[in-house]
């Protein structure tokens, strides 16, 4: 006989890793959007994001996640659990870190940057589409359907 605290809470169970990882896929894209705005030219109108985008996008953020785990977590451990904000294109957010924390804070940034490049996208387009997925429901529905897709089946395109 099933408890009656499983009939409510293990449908919360299931529905909650979904919606973690779109937590941390939103905090990572923001993360890296922010971090990698070099100098982007502004424009009046841009482009639609097509569904090649949309993969590429999401197989970009899903490189990134592991190391953006990684680096949080050594960064908390050696700043003692408290991390400040750190922006890869804000110099003062790295420069105002520790010695160990900033290499790892480099090395992210880089990494993440080189992530996006392999997955097809430039810089500006990632930070275009990470603008665009704050604004756009459908497009981060999109986004998010390609994520779990991609979870489900990592060689599918």
């Amino acid at each position: 006989m099933k408890k009656i605290a499983d009939l409510f809470f293990r449908d919360r169970l299931v529905n909650l890793l979904p919606k973690t990882f779109f937590c941390g896929f939103i905090a990572t894209a923001t993360l890296v959007s922010g971090s990698m705005t070099f100098a982007s030219k502004a424009s009046a109108q841009n482009l639609p994001v097509n569904n090649n985008e949309i993969v590429n996008y999401a197989r970009a953020v899903l490189a990134m996640e592991p190391s953006r785990q990684q680096a949080f977590d050594e960064i908390k451990k050696l700043m003692g659990g408290e991390i400040p904000q750190i922006v890869c294109n804000d110099p003062k957010s790295i420069n105002n870190l520790p010695r160990k924390p900033k290499e790892i804070a480099v090395n992210y940034c880089n990494e993440s940057q080189k992530k996006v490049e392999q997955n097809g996208l430039t810089i500006d387009r990632f930070n275009t589409i990470t603008i665009e997925l704050q604004n756009d429901n459908n497009l981060k529905r999109q986004v998010y359907n390609t994520l779990i897709r991609l979870q489900k089946t990592p060689d599918s395109p």
